[in-house]
């Protein structure tokens, strides 16, 4: 489906990838991995042919056709979330204008027996019938379900795309893609923007998906439940084998030891080959074997060890002075935007070292108890900072704030105070900006290198208390583990918001669980936390057991847990069901525009595509029925 052989690119001289060559194939899930600035983004933008190469060649088989998630996107003002994941459907927009034209022709003209108005007819029939075969009756339901399973309610699918934050547009560009039926999918770190729930729904979806995916991602979690195989970029070479992201690590681990141990007796070998002949080359007698020992070892492939790029950045948050015993007290904290009401009689208390995960759905008001806390918006309620108590806040679109104009070494020496700037070489290099890289602009920087200068950038003062929101987006794996060590090892409180399951785990014994407006205290770990969420129904039926044997059950609870787990399973296999047949659809409607005397030779063909749709069209109706069902409980 897709072939490259031999593709080269440089920048500065300094090759990001040379010589690579690999093929991609239908129903393979690969996983595009490395080091931040390795080339990950570059080699998506080549392969959807953004970006030109030095050398080698590209082939993509002929009608295959390429879905790309970028990091960057623009949309037009003015649409809503609807019209705006309509975009998807080019080719149907199009019909639907050329039909409306011609409606209006027959509306307004009376010569019926001329030719053109017969012309006009044999015109509206042909786009009628192109409209049907590529589901002109069925995409905008599609639509609708695939944006709610994104995460958009259905008071959201009229309002501007303008109105929504970054996150959410990425979500609508996420949805427009998937709505394509692209034959490759390239996708840019997909799950930063999105909750746990959604980044569950995208997993299942993708696995269900017979398209080729490529996915750039550090989610390791999210790797190993949908990739297949795994590519990684290393110091300008790839690695490439059929594994799963944590398979690939062994496994790759393993041929590198392998590789060693081997390397290791070459080495000897020669080096006794080479006194052989030291020896040999002192005896004429000897030295027409010296010549024949010289050539043999001319002729010896030396074993290559697939070199690991082994730099990683280092940090460590100083404590700035002791705090007072509890460090954050919110009582009865309220905050709406205008009719939409994001929390309501939040209380909470966090106490000098202890570190807190804010989890929940997007839109729950995880970012917006930040920002209360930080005093950047206007709320009711009382926020008290205890005693000494000094933070360090790390926005969720922190490297935003970061100016494009500016190098690396100018934005560090410009927040530096009178102590701090001897240090900010040493802290660059921490963060594996060192030599000549200090004096690269920001605008040149990848996504994960502005998130690690933003880091940088909070090192200069220290702090007690850390508020982090979604601090490991475009931050590479290696990166990950080194800033969740440093949280472990920081003798503060920490505040940490993140959808990164792996990167939670370990970090907090506390959770804050935001949703419908409320939030709700769990103790434990996230791993702990998630096996709960699952298990909620289960202590819905326990109660209601024990509510029944005392005849004081309260039976509206229990049937309603019991209501919403049948329709979330119903809902679970309608949506298989539709994905199956309009796959069966998708592949009648190429066949007929490619072949379609021998696609329609059966007797019954009409009949059976159109029951096809037909059952597609009332799946689609159900699928809406149940979902509203779900709304309502």
């Amino acid at each position: 489906m897709l072939h490259t052989s031999g593709i080269s690119l440089s920048f500065g001289g300094d090759f990001l990838f040379k010589d690579v060559s690999f093929r991609f194939g239908l129903n393979e899930r690969i996983g595009l991995i490395g080091k931040n600035g390795a080339g990950k983004s570059t080699l998506l933008k080549v392969l959807a042919t953004e970006q030109s190469i030095d050398s080698g060649e590209i082939a993509i088989d002929k009608n295959v056709s390429i879905g790309f998630l970028k990091q960057d996107i623009d949309f037009e003002e003015g649409r809503t979330v609807l019209e705006e994941a309509y975009q998807a459907f080019k080719k149907l927009k199009d019909i639907e204008f050329q039909l409306d034209q011609i409606n209006i022709q027959l509306a307004e003209r009376q010569d019926y027996e001329s030719e053109e108005y017969h012309q006009l007819m044999v015109d509206l029939s042909h786009l009628q019938q192109q409209y049907e075969i590529n589901g002109g009756y069925n995409y905008q339901g599609e639509t609708q379900r695939i944006l709610k399973c994104l995460g958009f309610r259905e008071e959201d699918l009229n309002a501007p795309t303008n109105t929504f934050s970054g996150g959410w547009r990425m979500r609508i560009e996420l949805a427009k893609l998937l709505l394509q039926n692209n034959q490759i999918l390239l996708l840019d770190e997909p799950t930063n923007h999105l909750d746990i729930e959604s980044i569950l729904w995208l997993e299942k979806f993708l696995v269900q998906s017979s398209s080729c995916v490529v996915i750039v991602s550090h989610d390791k979690m999210f790797l190993d439940n949908v990739t297949n195989r795994t590519i990684e970029i290393s110091l300008g070479k790839i690695y490439d084998y059929n594994k799963a992201f944590s398979e690939f690590v062994v496994h790759r681990e393993e041929l590198r030891t392998l590789q060693l141990a081997a390397q290791k007796n070459q080495q000897k070998e020669i080096e006794h080959t080479q006194k052989l002949i030291s020896k040999f080359k002192a005896k004429a007698s000897k030295a027409s074997m010296a010549q024949s020992l010289i050539k043999k070892l001319d002729k010896v492939e030396r074993i290559e060890v697939e070199q690991n790029d082994t730099a990683t950045m280092h940090i460590s948050f100083p404590v700035s002075k002791r705090a007072g015993k509890v460090v954050v007290k919110a009582e009865h904290i309220e905050k709406s935007y205008g009719d939409k009401l994001v929390m309501t009689n939040v209380n909470f208390e966090l106490n000098r070292g202890e570190k807190i995960a804010f989890v929940g759905q997007n839109g729950q008001g995880k970012s917006t108890l930040a920002k209360v806390i930080m005093n950047e918006i206007d709320y009711n309620g009382k926020i008290t900072l205890g005693h000494n108590v000094e933070v360090g806040y790390f926005a969720q679109n922190q490297a935003e704030y970061l100016d494009p104009n500016k190098t690396i070494l100018d934005t560090m020496l410009d927040a530096a105070n009178a102590e701090t700037r001897p240090k900010v070489r040493d802290i660059l290099g921490a963060f594996l900006f060192g030599g000549d890289d200090v004096f690269k602009y920001v605008k040149v920087l990848s996504g994960g290198e502005r998130n690690r200068l933003a880091l940088a950038k909070m090192l200069l003062n220290p702090f007690n208390f850390i508020i982090m929101d979604e601090p490991t987006n475009h931050l590479d794996m290696q990166s990950k583990n080194v800033l969740k060590q440093a949280l472990i090892n920081f003798g503060g409180s920490l505040i940490l918001i993140s959808h990164d399951r792996d990167f939670l785990q370990g970090l907090s014994q506390t959770i804050l669980e935001f949703r419908d407006s409320k939030v709700k205290t769990f103790l434990g770990s996230i791993e702990e936390y998630l096996i709960a969420r699952e298990a909620e129904n289960f202590r819905a039926i326990e109660k209601q057991t024990k509510e029944k044997n005392t005849k004081e059950s309260k039976p509206n609870d229990y049937q309603l847990q019991k209501k919403k787990k049948s329709l979330n399973n119903k809902l679970s296999k309608i949506e298989s069901k539709i994905t199956l047949l309009e796959k069966e659809i998708k592949l009648i409607d190429q066949n007929l525009e490619h072949d379609y005397e021998n696609t329609i030779r059966e007797d019954d063909f009409f009949e059976k595509y159109n029951q096809k749709k037909e059952d597609l069209e009332r799946l689609m109706l159900d699928w809406e029925s149940i979902q509203e069902q779900l709304d309502m409980i």
